[in-house]
């Protein structure tokens, strides 16, 4: 089981309480999933890069990677409908506590110039979207390895009802907020 699970089973769920003041267990806010989706514009012109695209996402996530398609053609984006431009992964459970884990302590404080993430990123409904520049940053990218750096979407979705409650959440989960 992961530190992280162990953590939110003990603290997190009582600092919570004592913080909002919840009467019930159940009504503590949770991390319910957490999506990277990577956007791959240049699959339109060649295929290989979407493969390379995949590779590295799922070492990184840790298991199989979803191709995303346009939902739309755009003449201007030369995007047919149907065509493959990206991919993406939803962990759950075990491998979302891990993945966490993994993104606080060791791929963000990897990032050049870090000084905290946008505080920002919230969405109005608890949930909390966070970019990053280059997929190097994780210890499982090899870098002579990496034919192009390409950046990802990470969404932390989360039981919280607001945004300030999702806060709270994700700074015990020592989420690096910027000051």
């Amino acid at each position: 089981m992961s530190r992280y699970k162990d953590l939110y089973k003990n603290e997190i769920v009582k600092a919570m309480t004592d913080k909002f003041g919840y009467k019930n267990v159940m009504e503590v806010p949770k991390l319910d999933k957490i999506v990277i989706n990577m956007g791959v514009g240049e699959a339109k012109e060649n295929a290989k890069v979407l493969e390379s695209a995949v590779a590295d996402m799922e070492k990184i996530a840790g298991q199989k990677a979803v191709i995303t398609k346009a939902k739309k053609s755009v003449a201007n984006f030369k995007i047919r409908e149907g065509q493959a431009i990206g991919c993406k992964v939803t962990l759950r459970g075990e491998k979302m506590y891990e993945f966490c884990d993994r993104l606080v302590n060791l791929a963000l404080p990897r990032v050049r110039d870090f000084r905290g993430v946008n505080p920002n990123g919230f969405d109005g409904r608890g949930n909390y979207a966070l970019g990053i520049k280059e997929q190097i940053i994780f210890p499982e990218i090899e870098y002579d390895k990496v034919d192009k750096v390409r950046g990802m979407d990470i969404i932390f979705v989360t039981t919280a009802k607001t945004d300030e409650e999702a806060r709270e959440l994700l700074r015990l989960f020592n989420m690096p907020f910027a000051k």
